[in-house]
């Protein structure tokens, strides 16, 4: 690993541009290090009127001003927001919209005369979902009768059957059903189900009875149970709560029972919790007791604190329209805070599914995270057709208008073969995307230089603008399972680290046309910190926490040297 005095050395390899005025003396032994001195600041390396190098950086630190701003504005000419110009940061919960954050980096970008590429107007991740699926839930027409206790569940145990939906029950192989003669219910009133326990067992749920409800309860329902009970000898015996039975969820539903020869009525009422969601049988666990215990008129309600309430389902084409306006309300405001600066943006973030990379993602069949959102799921493949027609309407007429993904380096080239195809099938409709661009989070020792070059190679030959858009780098080492964590980096790591980084940028330059280079930006500027969400703890940056530069900075100005 990187000692403590090569660590001292990085010191004396920061910008010594005006924004960095300061230096520490090169430790001895680490002459070999001495070349990081030498390198200019790195936009020196490029034709700035007609090449954007770009660096991604949060916009909240980027609007204090603080180191990574300056190392932005001495080495970059264009600047990527990671989350801010996001729906998800931007939209609130009730579908107001909070300009704020992205006002204040659109200025501070301006005033040191850096551009502004916008991230992103229309993705999958990092939405508001909350609020999108709140304009396309059911539509409720509350009722205007009391509040009462509806029916969920009841049994009588007149009759044998056991399985009549709103009434089912049943019982494990210790549990011995029967019933009383007539007249031995409660109040000498018809029957009652017998359970008999003929041991005391190691578990007191080794005898069990399952009341299942036709549906599952959710967080916030409010149940009761009533249920007449006896047994021949005292006996206590709690509740679990199941999703069906034996399927164990949590200790506790409605509390514990306690019974004697005399039939007396169990009534609980609870509120579901967290714990409880999505169960739908109670399970009674009678096995520390050996007796036969006596159930009679059992029956579990469930509070409506709102009776005639009805629920409308709106249609798929209901929901299309809503969310269709809701795109465009979208990005016709976002567009409407920022055009008079930013002129090119990623519209369409990560269109095609890794599983099949011939069709679009889709978000059916998955468990979605809270900020997942799929438009397309809605607006069907057209999706981005209609976010790119809006970004022309709303936009500037000569915006430069990017489709934007990731995994395109990879050998068999399915994924970037698939992009440039729905690009095709997206201008078949009418509309022109300008620029196609690769995001290539790229790991060293998994991702290769022939997949790279070759993903360039076919990226240039569709004509577009093309933009390397979030490049950065782990370490994976050879026979390996994780990357390297920056505590654990060795010199020669961050060396081969620097020549793939000069491998990379230089193929950029020799596969992409010149009239076709639209840009460059390193999406980590430094060495991630173990509390960031994305490659936590690696060194994944050209610059270290302390902001000096690596080896990484050197292969990466080495590539923008013609």
């Amino acid at each position: 690993m990187i000692t403590l005095v090569a660590v001292a050395f990085f010191a004396s390899c920061a910008d010594n541009s005006d924004l960095f005025n300061y230096d520490v003396q090169k430790p001895d032994g680490l002459a070999q290090l001495e070349y990081l001195k030498s390198y200019k600041v790195l936009k020196e390396y490029v034709d700035t009127t007609k090449f954007r190098l770009g660096a991604g950086v949060s916009a909240t630190e980027f609007n204090t001003k603080g180191a990574l701003y300056r190392i932005i504005k001495s080495n970059f000419t264009d600047v990527t927001a990671g989350y801010e110009m996001k729906h998800g940061a931007v939209v609130q919960n009730d579908g107001s919209m909070d300009f704020s954050t992205v006002e204040s980096f659109v200025k501070t970008a301006q005033g040191a005369g850096i551009s502004v590429f916008g991230h992103t107007l229309c993705w999958h991740a990092n939405q508001n979902a909350t609020y999108l699926n709140s304009i396309i839930a059911p539509t409720v027409i509350v009722g205007s009768a009391p509040a009462r206790w509806d029916p969920l569940w009841s049994q009588n145990f007149e009759t044998d059957n056991s399985s009549t939906a709103g009434s089912v029950y049943s019982y494990n192989a210790n549990a011995v059903r029967g019933f009383t003669a007539a007249g031995g219910g409660k109040d000498g009133i018809g029957r009652a189900l017998t359970i008999t326990n003929a041991a005391v067992r190691t578990n007191d749920w080794d005898c069990q009875i399952f009341f299942t409800f036709p549906k599952a309860v959710k967080q916030g329902d409010k149940l009761r149970l009533t249920m007449d009970i006896k047994s021949d000898a005292n006996a206590s015996y709690p509740t679990q709560a199941h999703t069906a039975p034996g399927a164990y969820k949590f200790y506790d539903f409605f509390g514990t029972l306690s019974s004697t020869p005399t039939w007396t009525t169990y009534v609980k009422e609870m509120t579901v919790s967290s714990s409880q969601d999505g169960c739908n049988t109670i399970a009674f666990n009678l096995g520390k007791t050996a007796t036969t215990y006596y159930f009679d008129n059992a029956k579990v309600e469930i509070w409506n604190p709102n009776p005639g309430t009805t629920t409308v389902p709106k249609t798929d084409a209901e929901k299309t329209a809503i969310i269709d306006k809701a795109l465009e309300n979208w990005i016709s405001s976002m567009l409407a805070k920022t055009k008079g600066y930013v002129k090119a943006w990623d519209v369409v973030n990560e269109p095609m599914s890794d599983s099949d990379p011939t069709q679009i993602k889709t978000g059916v069949g998955k468990t979605l995270a809270a900020d997942e959102f799929y438009w397309q799921d809605y607006l069907g493949k057209d999706y981005a057709v209609r976010a790119i027609q809006l970004a022309r309407q709303y936009g500037n007429a000569t915006d430069k208008l990017f489709v934007n993904d990731y995994g395109l380096e990879n050998p068999d080239q399915k994924k970037c073969q698939g992009l440039i195809q729905y690009i095709n099938y997206i201008e078949s409709k009418g509309v022109k995307v300008d620029g196609i661009g690769t995001q290539m989070h790229v790991t060293l020792g998994i991702n290769t230089i022939e997949g790279i070059r070759a993903m360039l190679t076919n990226l240039a030959a569709t004509g577009k603008l093309i933009k390397i858009t979030e490049l950065d780098m782990g370490i994976r080492p050879a026979g390996s399972m994780a990357n390297v964590k920056t505590a654990d980096v060795t010199f020669d790591q961050l060396k081969q680290m620097s020549d793939f980084y000069k491998q990379i940028v230089k193929a950029y330059f020799e596969l992409i046309p010149a009239a076709q280079r639209y840009g460059i930006t390193q999406w980590s500027l430094v060495d991630s910190p173990t509390s960031s969400s994305w490659r936590p703890g690696e060194p994944i940056g050209l610059w270290d926490a302390n902001y000096n530069r690596k080896p990484a900075y050197a292969g990466f100005a080495d590539g923008l040297q013609k």
